[in-house]
């Protein structure tokens, strides 16, 4: 079944997510910014926070999140400890909501904005899968190349 591998593949990334932020050895250069590197890790780790809760947790989970994206962005300086912390609560959120989807829930349309391509919910949350990990690889590359 296809969600038992989606939680597979969330818990190894946000559990590989969790390793990166706390591998930063100075903690302060979670929020590095150098040269042309747009976003530092710490506000990359809490967008992909706020992108599962909002997503997967609010909309599949109904779990009441309610997402302020720009805070995401705009918020320094959070303690590693509160970072490693939100991370554990949306992998415990992830897990539980995709566990109460069905194959037929998978297969159901689903539609971000009104006036984009239709897709399937499984198609979606393969997406937000990705999403993760290619916010991941941002993360491992700018942890190796900031924190020396």
């Amino acid at each position: 079944m296809c969600t038992e591998t989606l939680i597979k593949i969330f818990n190894r990334d946000l559990n590989k997510l969790k390793i990166e932020i706390e591998s930063y050895k100075d903690e302060k250069n979670l929020w590095v910014l150098k040269d042309d590197i747009s976003n530092s890790a710490g506000n990359l780790c809490l967008h992909v926070v706020g992108n599962l809760n909002h997503f997967i947790g609010a909309e599949f989970g109904n779990t009441g999140y309610i997402r302020q994206r720009d805070l995401e962005f705009s918020l320094k300086n959070v303690p590693k400890t509160d970072i490693v912390n939100q991370i554990n609560e949306v992998s415990l959120i992830v897990e539980e909501t995709l566990k109460t989807l069905n194959p037929n829930d998978l297969q159901k349309e689903y539609s971000r904005r009104v006036f984009e391509d239709k897709m399937t919910t499984e198609f979606f949350l393969i997406h937000l899968a990705t999403h993760l990990a290619y916010h991941l690889g941002q993360i491992n590359y700018h942890r190796r190349l900031l924190d020396l």
